[in-house]
Formats: C-alpha cells, structure tokens, sequence
C-alpha cells in the first residue's frame, strides 16, 4: 500500500519508511558533501593535532588502496586530496574540513613493505595514538582493495581499532575492475571474517572512485555522523 500525502491526497509512492528514510539520507549526503571542503593541516606529531571541536571520520587502508581517490570521489573535487601511485607517499594524518559539519581525517597509508624500521614505527605511534586519544572520532572507514581482499596488515589495522574501541567500517575500492562473481565472492569473505571483530560495522559498502558506485551510499553514511545534519 502506498503512502499517502497529508492533506488526503493521491499516493505520493509506493516507498516503503526504509526506503523513504535512505532516500532522505542520500539527499542529505549529497547536500553536505556538495558544501565547501578545505585542507586544514597536516599532522605529523600528536602534539600537532588541531581542536577537537567537530566530529570525525578517518579514512585507513593499505598504501595505494585508492583513499585520496575515494575522499576526492566523495567531496566531487578532484584535486581536494593528493593521489600517488607510489606507495607510502602521504605519513602525515591530513585533515580535511568539510563545510564545518565533519572533519575527514585521510590516514597514512600502511602495508608498504619496503618502508624503514623507523617509519614504521612512526607510522604506528602517530596512528595508535590518534585512535586511542580523538574523543571526537565518530569511525574509522577501512578501505579493502576489492582485487585482492584482506591482506595481514588490513588485519593488523582492524586489530589496533577493536583495541582503541573505535567503530569503523569496511569499504572495498576499485570494483570496477573486478567481475560481480568476484566482488560477490569477495564481500561474503570479508564479511565472514569481520564477525570475528569487536569494534567492525557489520555492513560493507562497495565503491569505485572511477564510476561512482557506491559514493551517494557512503555520503549517506557519513552524514548519520555529522554535526546538525538530519535527514
């Protein structure tokens, strides 16, 4: 049975409240991401974060898993976070503010095997201590290229937010280059596995930065998280 307008009308759609309410989620996604997004700084010592006066969402994931893509893809700026094709270019925390409602938080990249000791060590300090200490941090999104799925340090990454107690989510990136069977395949594995996690969002979502799939469903995501958004 449809839904009826107020005044007694005819039936406005045949939407079910779910269906009606993401509706209103994505509108509101995009409404929020279409607002204004400047680089603030880039931190490379705790001692050098910025106020914490805004919630936050952290982009994590493997050295050129595509976060400055997706972050790009999802504020419709190309330019707005640096892309690379060399792993581990980016070791500072970079934080974004988007139209003083929520503050990205674009991670260095891990898993780089060829990085020194003490980078890495860096990395982890830099990393550990920022999740543990940010009160504001509403989630962590851990990208998943979805080619390869799951990879050790991706575990490594999801362990260190089970134990600072931060949510995050999984997003897999680049399933345009990989067939439905695969991308079905994929998702159910690393679904299964995340079961197994404490502080994991039990939902994936797929995206492409090149096509656009998946970005109004995690603007819609991330809008849940903001400061004075509703839908």
């Amino acid at each position: 049975m449809g839904h009826h307008a107020p005044d007694g009308g005819g039936v406005l759609t045949d939407a079910t409240p779910d269906e009606i309410e993401q509706a209103g989620l994505v509108e509101a996604g995009r409404l929020l991401f279409a607002r204004e997004c400047t680089f603030m700084l880039g931190v490379a010592a705790l001692t050098g974060l910025p106020d914490a006066s805004l919630p936050e969402v952290a982009f994590a994931g493997r050295s050129n898993v595509g976060k400055s893509s997706l972050i790009n893809a999802l504020t419709g700026r190309n330019t707005l976070a640096r892309t690379s094709n060399t792993p581990g270019r980016t070791q500072e925390l970079n934080f974004f503010n988007l139209g003083e409602r929520l503050i990205l938080v674009d991670m260095p990249g891990y898993g780089f095997a060829s990085a020194p000791k003490g980078l890495v060590d860096k990395w982890t300090r830099l990393v550990n201590g920022f999740l543990k200490g940010r009160t504001v941090l509403r989630r962590a999104i851990v990208l998943v290229d979805s080619r390869h799925g799951l990879k050790d340090s991706d575990r490594d990454m999801m362990k260190m937010l089970d134990k600072a107690a931060v949510v995050y989510q999984i997003v897999l990136t680049k399933v345009d280059k990989i067939k439905a069977s695969e991308l079905e395949d994929v998702s159910a594995r690393t679904l299964d596995e995340i079961k197994g996690h404490v502080a994991a969002f039990p939902s994936l979502i797929a995206t492409s930065s090149e096509t656009g799939l998946g970005i109004a469903q995690l603007r819609a995501e991330l809008t849940t998280l903001a400061k004075g958004v509703s839908p």
